[in-house]
């Protein structure tokens, strides 16, 4: 298999999928908890309400995700070095991953649900993405190969 030289190193890779994750749920976050504060108020303390709750829980949720997009970001990397592949397994097999050692704190029952559940999201993903990427290509022309 042929280096991609084009990519950057995992770990300014794993830098960014931080980065990117956390911003993600920052701005997610904020939505949320900014919609869900507001409608909890009281009619004239709404606009408060809603800061109140972002300044509380926003950057908590940015956090979970930067966690977790990070924390996937280093299997990923770990799996495309043992494997010397990039196919649709190694994203699965780190959601695997990353859903279990995030959870192992609630246990070994929890861990083991988690990593499944994360597994099977992943995997639907995956397979999602492959069903579309062969829907865009026009007709008589080959199917993008799998890398």
């Amino acid at each position: 298999m042929a280096s991609d030289h084009t990519r950057d190193p995992c770990p300014i890779v794993i830098v960014n999928d931080f980065g990117a994750a956390f911003s993600m749920g920052a701005v997610g976050g904020t939505i949320w908890h900014c919609m869900k504060g507001f409608r909890n108020s009281p009619s004239g303390e709404r606009g408060y309400g809603a800061l109140a709750a972002v300044r509380a829980r926003a950057p908590v949720v940015a956090g979970n995700f930067g966690s977790w997009g990070g924390v996937f970001s280093i299997f990923d990397c770990g799996f495309k070095a043992l494997r010397r592949k990039e196919d649709a397994f190694n994203p699965i097999l780190s959601g695997f991953c990353t859903g279990g050692a995030l959870a192992l704190r609630g246990g070994f029952r929890h861990a083991r649900n988690s990593a499944i559940t994360c597994a099977v999201m992943l995997a639907v993903f995956e397979g999602v993405g492959m069903v579309i990427s062969r829907l865009m290509v026009p007709a008589g022309m080959p199917a993008p190969a799998e890398v």
